[in-house]
C-alpha cells in the first residue's frame, strides 16, 4: 500500500470515527431526556458519558494522527 492510499484510509477512519462518536453520544443523551427523572437530576449523567465518549474519540484521533505522522514520516526521502 502506498503512502498516498494509506493517508486517505486514515482520513477516512476519522471521518468515521466522528460520525459513530456522534451517533453514539446522540443515543446515550436521547436516552437520558426520556427518563421520567428531572433533567437537573441526570446532568452529571449526562455530562460525565459525554466527557467519556469524546475522551474516547480523542483517543482514537491522537492514535490516527500518530499513524499519519508515521506514514508521511515513512513517505518522505
Amino acid at each position: 500500500m502506498d503512502t498516498h492510499q494509506t493517508l486517505q484510509i486514515i482520513k477516512w477512519l476519522k471521518r468515521i470515527a466522528a460520525l459513530v462518536t456522534i451517533g453514539v453520544w446522540l443515543y446515550v443523551i436521547s436516552d437520558f431526556l426520556q427518563d421520567p427523572a428531572p433533567f437537573s437530576e441526570l446532568v452529571p449523567y449526562c455530562m460525565g458519558s459525554t466527557m467519556l465518549i469524546f475522551g474516547v474519540l480523542t483517543g482514537i484521533f491522537k492514535g490516527l494522527e500518530y499513524w499519519e505522522a508515521q506514514t508521511q514520516q515513512k513517505g518522505t526521502p
